[in-house]
């Protein structure tokens, strides 16, 4: 008996690697040890710019502050994305990470136009600045966030990982601004050069944090993946046999590795075998090629007739012996 119009869905691999993929158990252990490090360094920093006159130190402190909710976020986040779907949250939490990627990245950037700020304004009123204080702790926060940066350099494809990697190899590249600033300080005098390296370091801390609030923001509004092309999926599922026509094509991700798709496709009238058969050779064209692992795809009659209209006509039925 043929089957006549079919509405089938296939969820291939649905709790595949998401956000917290590829990073193994020790991951919520070294960002916690990183928020009690950078904690302690803030401290230092503060005490020792205030001290020494320092508005890089200072400077640094403060982006320094913005790593603890930053770290504290991307840590409750790997260990939400390992848990199951439940009633409510049917996808799990693999948005977890994306979501703590993006208040990461707010924050790194209101914490830029502080440190912008501050360091134009003594730039306008220099000060007499503690290079020994400087060159110390300098040296200090380049132990504390050069740990950090390897401690968490394998799972940096992780987008909520990588703010982490980007903000602390950003911190430990400012210390060493910081430990040469001190040094032309020391040896010529010039004061402007303090707060110019803490505008450096407000840029710098800017610059990464708009890339990972405009990435972060497009996955969160269900955008297209930017290595991927809509036409070119099409194109690879119209090549499938029995495929004629495919149309509400969307395409997502749920994850950093995790992608979706939906789409509906028309193929002709057929066994329900046959049409399982399609379904299959659609969903390893997908995996094998674009790397989407959970599909819902909408079979859908080829052909149809206008008179059918909303009704199909009646299956035809086995003869009586």
């Amino acid at each position: 008996m043929h089957s006549h119009a079919h509405g089938d869905s296939s969820h291939g691999h649905e709790h595949g690697s998401g956000s917290g993929s590829g990073l193994g158990e020790g991951a919520t252990g070294i960002l916690g040890a990183a928020v009690v490090a950078t904690l302690a360094l803030v401290a230092a920093e503060l005490a020792a710019g205030y001290a020494g006159h320092s508005m890089s130190l200072v400077g640094d402190a403060v982006h320094n502050l913005t790593d603890v909710p930053t770290l504290v976020i991307s840590w409750l986040a790997t260990r939400w994305a390992k848990r199951p779907p439940t009633y409510e949250k049917t996808y799990g939490y693999h948005r977890a990470g994306i979501l703590a990627a993006f208040v990461n990245a707010m924050i790194l950037m209101l914490a830029s136009f502080f440190v912008l700020g501050e360091s134009i304004m003594r730039l306008r009123h220099p000060v007499t600045v503690g290079t020994g204080l400087m060159m110390w702790v300098s040296v200090l926060a380049l132990c504390v966030n050069g740990g950090i940066t390897l401690a968490v350099h394998r799972g940096r494809r992780d987008l909520n990982m990588r703010t982490v990697w980007i903000h602390n190899l950003g911190d430990a590249l400012s210390n060493v601004a910081i430990f040469a600033g001190a040094l032309a300080i020391r040896w010529t005098g010039a004061q402007w050069v303090d707060p110019v390296i803490g505008m450096g370091i407000g840029a710098m801390v800017l610059w990464s944090g708009q890339g990972i609030l405009r990435e972060s923001g497009h996955i969160l509004l269900e955008g297209l993946p930017r290595e991927m092309r809509l036409e070119e999926v099409a194109a690879a599922l119209l090549r499938v046999e029995g495929v004629q026509e495919v149309h509400d094509v969307h395409i997502w991700t749920l994850g950093t590795d995790l992608k979706a798709l939906s789409c509906h496709i028309c193929i002709p009238d057929m066994h329900m075998e046959e049409s399982e058969r399609i379904l299959a050779n659609i969903k390893e064209v997908l995996a094998h090629d674009f790397q989407i692992t959970h599909t819902t795809i909408q079979f859908e009659r080829a052909g149809l007739p206008a008179e059918a209209r909303l009704y199909m006509p009646a299956p035809v039925e086995r003869s009586a012996k």
